[in-house]
């Protein structure tokens, strides 16, 4: 699978790339370009991941770093407390947008159901 394409990827790849707020050896943090609340970031996996249809016992490291970043990053944003939600989408009928594996961490304000 060609990644020449990809956001993330070119994310990942340019460590001087102003938008992501956090960044270490296995992901980056950007703010939502169109948030949902008042805090909408994404956890992405510096390896490209077209979706959670490609994780294997392989990938239970990042996938579970991608969690410790998420507290971290909910917990610098003032969001720990009062809540906030994790969303992985998987493919196109959940609202999967980009091609790449990402969490999104949203909250700063009372979120409603899901569904």
């Amino acid at each position: 699978m060609s990644t020449g394409g990809c956001i993330f990827c070119a994310m990942a790849r340019d460590s001087a790339h102003e938008s992501p707020i956090y960044r270490d050896e296995q992901v980056f943090v950007v703010r939502d370009i169109n948030p949902v609340a008042d805090v909408h970031l994404l956890v992405i996996p510096n390896i490209h991941l077209a979706s959670l249809a490609y994780i294997g016992p392989g990938q239970v490291p990042i996938m579970g770093h991608m969690f410790v970043v998420a507290e971290e990053m909910a917990r610098r944003e003032g969001v720990t407390l009062s809540g906030y939600r994790l969303v992985l989408n998987q493919g196109e009928d959940s609202g999967q947008a980009i091609e790449h594996l990402h969490m999104h961490l949203i909250g700063g304000r009372q979120l409603g159901a899901l569904g």
